[in-house]
């Protein structure tokens, strides 16, 4: 018996080993070198055979000692518990949350470092929450939204350079140009669901980023835009010096001019803007046109034996989500000062998606953390710089593995029968 377990557990490690061969010879096996003689092709197999080694024997020790049966449902429980936490503890850990966001520009640690990737996790967390409202609420899949991201970015970059507009007047408007994009995306979609819905959903947003690529007059082709003007404090500048008759921001408080004025002021401005769509989500959710999202969701035939007009929930859903794309998009091109068409490929629209995805479909905490998950990890793995996203992309198999469902995938019922939502 004991030689059978033997056995079927080196059968075990030889195939994940197997598995691990194939793929490390060419992520690790060889690699580009830059010589005289210009590039040549080196073989590090000793790299190669100490990774496959070290799989075969992990596996193999995992197999004999049963680790795997016993941990998973460990893990799965934890998950569970997670995810079915009562309503008071959900809001006290958004509370947490909240209070820590507000805090982190003060906290000892909080250099310039640890606010600018603070500042990219709420644009992502921004994006999340409004991609939430298409995929996670109305269940529309939608691979092209970093278009509407783009459109905000393009919009206010255009309106403050040629004709001056201010940060706050360029705003709303770029929110309202990528609603427009989001219905005229939305009405030729109307009749399509799942992967054709997918399908067009990415070649419009490939269409976008093709259109500002080439068209060189409008948008700087491929050079971009330089020189986006940056926002102020309400028409105070974050400037060393200011022009005649004008004060500075750190003037107006009386404090020594520093750099990082600026940058805390752009993260709480980004906290500011991602807590409204969250609020308004929140409370959409509570209104008919949130409940339409979530019923459209579950059964679309359903919906229009009740007399809901798909179309119109279709088309506020697009338009809604989208919205909050441009307000980022405006947000993040003010923020870099330059933008290009480089900034708004498949893989943000990816990200963006695999934040709702792996956060939980309609789950406000559940971005957060991915969002967090998915910009922290990376950053965290920069050391690894050759192989930190085949690490980056190990962790998130193994938790789609662990929570196919999502980190988070427990919401709060928007209405209950005899009771209050």
């Amino acid at each position: 018996m004991a030689s059978q377990k033997f056995a079927g557990a080196v059968r075990e490690a030889a195939s994940v080993a197997l598995v691990a061969l194939l793929l490390a010879i060419p992520l690790v096996g060889f690699r580009l070198v830059d010589g005289l003689r210009g590039l040549t092709i080196d073989t590090r197999f000793d790299w190669v055979a100490w990774g496959v080694s070290a799989v075969f024997l992990g596996r193999l020790a995992i197999a004999l000692s049963g680790t795997t049966r016993r941990l998973l449902p460990d893990l799965k429980s934890v998950g569970a518990a997670l995810s079915n936490l009562p309503g008071g503890l959900s809001r006290f850990a958004g509370g947490a949350m909240l209070i820590g966001a507000l805090l982190l520009p003060i906290v000892p640690f909080a250099d310039r470092y640890v606010v600018e990737i603070a500042i990219t996790v709420l644009i992502y967390v921004m994006l999340g929450w409004g991609l939430n409202i298409v995929v996670g609420l109305a269940g529309l899949l939608d691979l092209g939204y970093v278009a509407f991201y783009a459109v905000g970015a393009y919009s206010y970059a255009l309106l403050s350079i040629n004709f001056g507009w201010s940060f706050w007047l360029c705003l709303p408007v770029a929110g309202l140009l990528a609603a427009a994009f989001g219905v005229m995306l939305g009405f030729p979609v109307l009749r399509l669901r799942g992967d054709y819905l997918a399908i067009v959903t990415l070649g419009f947003g490939e269409m976008i980023r093709i259109i500002l690529l080439n068209w060189k007059d409008f948008s700087g082709g491929p050079n971009g835009i330089s020189s986006i003007p940056r926002p102020d404090f309400f028409g105070f500048p974050f400037a060393r010096t200011a022009e005649e008759g004008q004060t500075t921001f750190h003037q107006l408080f009386g404090l020594e001019f520093s750099p990082m004025h600026r940058i805390v002021f752009l993260y709480y401005l980004i906290l500011i803007l991602a807590m409204l769509t969250n609020l308004f989500t929140l409370r959409m959710r509570r209104l008919p046109l949130g409940r339409a999202w979530e019923a459209l969701r579950e059964d679309e035939i359903a919906c229009r034996a009740l007399g809901i007009n798909p179309t119109m929930i279709k088309l506020s859903a697009f338009a809604l989500g989208a919205m909050f794309g441009g307000f980022a998009g405006a947000f993040f091109a003010t923020r870099q000062g330059f933008i290009s068409p480089e900034s708004f490929s498949f893989i943000e629209s990816a990200v963006i998606l695999a934040i709702v995805v792996l956060g939980g479909m309609g789950s406000q905490i559940g971005v957060v953390i991915a969002a967090a998950f998915l910009i922290l990890v990376p950053e965290f793995l920069r050391d690894f710089s050759q192989y930190r996203m085949v690490l980056f992309g190990m962790a998130m198999v193994l938790i789609m593995l662990w929570r196919p469902q999502g980190l988070v995938s427990h919401r709060s019922p928007s209405a209950r029968l005899g009771g209050h939502a």
